[in-house]
């Protein structure tokens, strides 16, 4: 794209607020419909980056989309994937590095979408490039997964329960899905939800300040609850500590006993999903969900 095209797309776009914490409370819900992006990758640029979360180590970034006039068009829950070549340290040479990212901005968003990465520094070759090195206007590659079909919203079920560890953003979607507005049709049918939010420390809490908004907005409707593993005891913090067990989710979460009217979603590293509720590649529910008697009809794992 040329700069004036750039410039003529970031004062469209300027109306979406960067800032998680001045985003809306709700979104306005509206079909999938076709997505930009295909199965074979198409550049886009990068609009604008901003640092989020008290750690300094978190972005907004914002990208164009390849036709400004629309909106993505992605499922909810899905995710796109992302390329670039990079140097291999080890190796000395250009390499294709490709990861998922589930946008955190939602389909009535037009020209543009929004993404929230953590800098894991030398340790993420593609999170660093894209926080550290991809300067503005600069492009990358992005390309829709035809297979990632997640669980559809609008949702049936009347109480759900979220873990989430690094895989948070997924679970941004489904809140757009169920506390958003819109027509009957898109309407979640979701009457309460509650989020286990897993974390080393305040520093490493992805989305925090607009999760806590949301939490105060819906206080009836949805809660949000952190788990802290490496939080100072000095701090003044004074939420849950420790880790996601056994105790937490029989604390916080509807039971199984409600059947049909309960579903947990669950999302993070795969250590998440062995404790939790068995790999996320098996449907049979293990680990502590699976001894609290939740089905694989009860639990979806992203």
């Amino acid at each position: 794209m040329h700069t004036d095209k750039k410039a003529k797309l970031s004062n469209e776009t300027s109306a979406y607020p960067m800032v998680l914490s001045d985003r809306p409370a709700v979104c306005n819900l509206v079909p999938a419909g076709q997505c930009q992006f295909n199965p074979t990758f198409q550049p886009v640029q990068l609009l604008d980056r901003l640092p989020c979360g008290e750690g300094g180590t978190s972005y907004i970034l914002r990208f164009g989309l390849p036709d400004t006039t629309k909106p993505m068009g992605l499922t909810t829950c899905a995710c796109i994937l992302a390329s670039a070549k990079l140097m291999d340290r080890d190796k000395g040479e250009l390499v294709e590095v490709t990861r998922p990212y589930t946008p955190i901005s939602t389909n009535d968003q037009v020209g543009c979408f929004d993404l929230l990465i953590k800098d894991y520094g030398e340790n993420g070759y593609l999170s660093k490039y894209l926080c550290e090195d991809l300067p503005i206007g600069g492009e990358i590659q992005f390309k829709h997964i035809d297979f990632n079909v997640k669980i559809p919203a609008p949702f049936t079920q009347k109480k759900i329960g979220m873990i989430a560890g690094t895989g948070i953003t997924p679970m941004i979607q489904a809140l757009h899905a169920i506390l958003g507005n819109g027509p009957s049709d898109q309407k979640s049918e979701t009457e309460e939800v509650t989020l286990l939010y897993g974390s080393r420390n305040k520093n490493d809490i992805l989305g925090g300040d607009m999760l806590r908004r949301w939490a105060s907005t819906y206080e009836d409707k949805f809660k949000h609850i952190d788990v802290l593993s490496h939080e100072p005891a000095d701090s003044d913090y004074d939420g849950e500590r420790g880790f996601i067990d056994k105790a937490k989710i029989e604390k916080y979460f509807p039971p199984a006993s409600l059947g049909s009217d309960v579903i947990i979603f669950v999302c993070g590293p795969p250590i998440m999903y062995k404790l939790l509720c068995g790999p996320r590649n098996e449907e049979e529910v293990t680990g502590i969900l699976g001894e609290l008697g939740y089905s694989s009809s009860q639990v979806f794992k992203f």
